[in-house]
């Protein structure tokens, strides 16, 4: 197996892990330095909201802050507490395996013209020493949710350098061993018994530690996740066995320095051609490619012969750093193109991709 996680920072550290970027959430919705939301919807000592539009003491939400008819959600959620009045916003937190977890969830106004069969689910986790909001800034998920009527979910990694359990990545949450499928499977849940979400559509994706955790879902919960659109993250666990072909679309950029596109490097990792040969291989395709989109210095390319539902493609930023292609750019990571959108050519290979 590889090196673990030597140093793999989606972004400089004096930047990440509760710290807030200028691509983070406005001072209404803001993380303080303890990890809660800001004052006007902080939790209060029995862990209701207080009287500004938040939960009442019965565990529901009054008028004021929750989700109601006009866009937000149609039930509670669980320990979630909603960030200002009919935004869509709301901080929540569960318990699994023994740690408090917390998330970010967006309900878009769409959400009440939502499909019949619920709306689709999309987490997009953070890198290495990152978090929720940097994530969701750099990849301008929120607005894309509110444009698609996709439920979007900006997950907490653990420890003091937030990280996910990838397997061979990264930090204290691979060393320790936590449940971080686990915790992807337990927020659905309850996300799910609230909220109409269509159970066939829910993707993942993610930013280097937090596209190896998209690859690891992918792996092994392709009976749950649809599809996942990993950016610059590689399969980072053993025996990768999928219940069915996966589909899988990837952007990595070719001077990625944390994680280099031909592999190696001080993290030892795969190459990126490893991985989605790895992909291809096991969803039943062909050796062969087709380029599916050229423009300046992006090239995609799909994997020919693969199975309905089991596509594989691969999206080259051809000097591309370590950043999410079409977002903001991450300080000291390398060049950020804008020659495609990650996250407008991810969500057309979801739409494309739901369970079968």
């Amino acid at each position: 197996m590889k090196l673990r996680c030597l140093g793999l920072l989606a972004l400089p550290a004096f930047l990440g892990c509760g710290g807030e970027s200028d691509a983070d959430a406005d001072a209404d919705a803001d993380a303080d330095a303890d990890g809660d939301v800001d004052a006007d919807a902080d939790a209060d000592a029995d862990g209701d909201v207080d009287g500004d539009g938040d939960a009442d003491g019965d565990g529901d939400a009054d008028g004021d802050g929750d989700a109601d008819g006009d866009g937000d959600a149609d039930g509670d959620v669980e320990g979630c507490e909603a960030q200002g009045e009919a935004t869509g916003d709301f901080w929540c937190t569960l318990t699994h395996d023994g740690l408090e977890r917390e998330y970010w969830l967006h309900v878009p106004a769409a959400y009440d013209q939502r499909p019949g069969g619920g709306a689709p689910l999309l987490f997009d986790f953070h890198g290495y020493t990152s978090n929720a909001r940097q994530q969701a800034g750099y990849a301008l998920m929120i607005e894309k949710s509110d444009a698609e009527g996709f439920i979007a979910v900006h997950a907490e990694g653990t420890g003091v350098l937030q990280s996910w359990n990838a397997g061979a990545c990264c930090g204290t949450a691979a060393d320790e061993g936590v449940d971080d499928v686990g915790f992807a499977l337990a927020m659905i849940e309850l996300i799910s018994s609230a909220l109409d979400v269509d159970a066939s559509r829910v993707f993942t994706t993610g930013l280097s530690n937090g596209g190896f955790l998209s690859h690891r879902l992918g792996c092994e919960q392709a009976l749950v996740f649809a599809a996942a659109g990993p950016v610059a993250g590689l399969v980072g666990v053993d025996g990768c066995a999928p219940a069915r072909p996966f589909p899988v679309i990837q952007f990595h950029g070719t001077d990625d320095q944390l994680v280099p596109y031909d592999g190696g490097g001080f993290s030892g990792y795969d190459s990126v051609a490893d991985t989605m040969a790895g992909w291809a291989a096991r969803n039943g395709c062909e050796s062969t490619r087709t380029v599916t989109y050229q423009n300046g210095d992006v090239t995609c390319e799909r994997w020919d012969g693969c199975p309905d539902g089991g596509d594989v493609e691969l999206c080259t930023v051809d000097g591309g750093g370590h950043t999410w292609p079409g977002g903001e750019p991450i300080p000291l990571m390398g060049e950020t193109t804008g020659d495609i959108s990650a996250t407008d050519a991810m969500w057309t290979f979801f739409s494309a991709h739901p369970l079968p």
